[in-house]
Parts: C-alpha cells; structure tokens; sequence
C-alpha cells in the first residue's frame, strides 16, 4: 500500500498552450510511481521532479510519436516503463541506459525495429512488443539480455527470430504467434527454463520444427496451431513436462489423426517408438545421444507412467486438417475465430 497519493500538475508540451493534464505520483518506501496513461498526451510533458527518483512510469494509451533521448537517459532508476498503445515508430537509443530496467511494455506501437542499444538493458526481465511492425529483432539480443524471462513479440511481421534467442537460459515465455515465421532456430536445447512457447498461427509460414524441441527439459505448454507442419519431431516425445500440446489447423500426416485424437501419452508413445525405429540414421543418432545425455530419452517408451495426470492436447474441431491450413481458408484468421474459445481434447 502506498503510503502517500497525491496530485501532481505537469505542463504539456502541445500545439495548446496553456493545457494542463495532472498525473498520478505514488510514493512508496522512497521509489516514486509516475501514472500518465490515458491522458491523450501528444508529447512528453516538463515534469515537476527529478526523473532519477521515478521507478516506475506509465506513459500507455496516449498519442506519443516519440521520446525525448535526453528524458530517456535520466531515468536512471526506473524498473518498469509502459509505454503501450501509443504512436511511437522507434524507441530512443538512450534506453540502453536503463540498467535497472526490469519490465518493458512497447506493446500496441508503429515500432518496425527495436534499437540495438536494448541489449544494454541488462536486467531486462520482461519485454512485451507485440502488435507493432516488427520485421527483425537485433541480432545478438539473445547473447545480452541473460536476465530475461518472458518475450512476446506477438502480432508483428518477423520472418525468423535471431539465432542468438537459443542463449537466453532465462526464458520461461516465448510468444512469437502471429507473424511469418519460415523456421525456428536450429540450437534451442539452451533454452533449459523455457516453459510455454507459442508460435502458432505464423500465415502458413512455418513448416517445419527444430529437432532441438525436445531438449527443452522444462516445456509444459506448445502451441503450434494453425502453421503449414506435415510432421511432429520424433523429439517432442521425449517432453517429460509437457502437458498442453496444440496442433489444430495444421495438414499433419505424423502423428496421425486418430492418435491425437487418444491422448498426449498416446502422441508421446507414438514419436519415442518412432525416434526408436530410427535410431540408425546418422543424424538422427546425434540427436538421440544428446537427448539421452539429457535425461529425456533412454530408448524405452517416454511420457508419464501410467495412473499419472495426462496432458491434453488441442486439436482441430475439424475433420478436414488440410482445408483449414489452406491459404483459402482465411476465415480462421478472423478476430472472432482467433479469440473464440478452441475444444480440447482430455483423458
């Protein structure tokens, strides 16, 4: 609880002289919470306080097209900065300045790249840029930012996530749906923490997945739904931990149909006799000698043993899986469809 709320009148720099908007300060334990969201600010209003004592600093549902470089550079003890559903094109430079910077929402922008100076932002733990125009993201933030745990990047137009994202042991929540996502990095076997990856609905881009999937030792939830795959990796049976698995919308061929239709345990089974009976392909044999290094697969049947809670898996409502991955079949992509509930399967 906050320990004194008060009123504090800042100017805003518009085109309206003489326009006055009040923001919402919130002391607490000596940090300084600065609540300007929904104020229809145009620019960056003269605060009446010294930006180093603001911790947190809520800027959202405004019309910003820009930050001041120089405003950025002396908020040098924020932690959390959103500054979602404006009309920011770029982010200043300056925010690599921002070492104590733990939670960074750009969400909901006109952002086509993201300032290679984020790296920098070393104690980054959450950083939400979706629904932009985001086309690429840098290209070594993975080798930087080894503090963060949930990337979303939903809603944007990225082809490919830099090979660098397999070096964020952090991460625990990758969202990547919504773009046009060709593949998926190769050597994500590093992503030991991750626990929810979702890439699902990338505009029948996606066709295939890396092998690496089933190194991710703490994965309980996969989204792939709605994407162009034929095939599951043999790996993904050697999950332990996963217990939501989505495929609807896609044409699979392997695992088939009625084994989805089962169980999780069911697909789980499939794909580690399958990786079993193909144990003698070279390179095929490099991945099952990294898996069992790992603890994931020891040539016996994987998934849980049984009187165990079982996962369930989503799959289409649909019997005809390769009409609705047709780029015909539009309609799937609506909002109504994106956002209505989806059937699951359970046993």
């Amino acid at each position: 609880m906050c320990e004194q709320q008060q009123q504090v009148t800042f100017m805003e720099m518009s085109k309206n002289k003489g326009d006055h908007r009040s923001g919402r300060r919130c002391m607490e334990e000596g940090r300084v919470r600065v609540d300007m969201s929904g104020m229809s600010l145009d620019s960056f209003p003269v605060l009446s306080l010294n930006l180093a004592t603001i911790s947190n600093l809520d800027l959202s549902n405004n019309n910003l097209e820009s930050i001041p470089e120089s405003l950025t550079a002396r908020l040098l003890n924020v932690v959390a900065l959103d500054v979602h559903s404006n009309q920011l094109k770029f982010l200043p430079n300056s925010i690599g300045c921002l070492s104590k910077l733990k939670i960074l929402n750009v969400s909901s922008n006109l952002l086509r790249t993201l300032p290679k100076t984020i790296e920098n932002c070393k104690s980054l733990e959450e950083l939400n840029a979706n629904f932009n125009q985001l086309s690429v993201l840098p290209d070594t933030i993975g080798f930087e930012l080894i503090n963060l745990k949930k990337l979303s990047v939903n809603a944007n137009k990225l082809g490919f996530l830099p090979q660098s994202i397999s070096h964020l042991t952090s991460l625990r929540v990758l969202d990547a749906r919504l773009n046009c996502l060709r593949f998926l990095p190769e050597d994500m076997e590093n992503l030991i923490n991750l626990e929810v990856l979702n890439v699902s609905q990338n505009f029948q881009c996606l066709e295939n997945l890396p092998y690496s999937l089933g190194l991710l030792v703490s994965l309980v939830e996969l989204d792939v739904s709605y994407n162009k795959i034929t095939s599951l990796p043999d790996s993904i049976g050697c999950l332990k931990k996963l217990q939501k698995l989505c495929v609807e919308g896609n044409p699979l061929v392997s695992p088939p149909m009625e084994v989805f239709e089962q169980s999780l345990q069911a697909v789980k089974e499939y794909l580690c006799e399958k990786m079993k009976a193909g144990q003698s392909h070279p390179k095929k044999q490099s991945w099952v000698g990294k898996l069992v290094k790992c603890g994931t697969f020891n040539g016996k049947i994987g998934g849980r043993p049984r009187g165990e809670r079982e996962g369930f898996i989503m799959i289409s409502e649909y019997r005809s899986i390769e009409g609705l991955a047709s780029p015909r079949y539009m309609g799937l992509l609506s909002p109504r469809r994106l956002f209505s509930p989806r059937k699951y399967l359970t046993k």
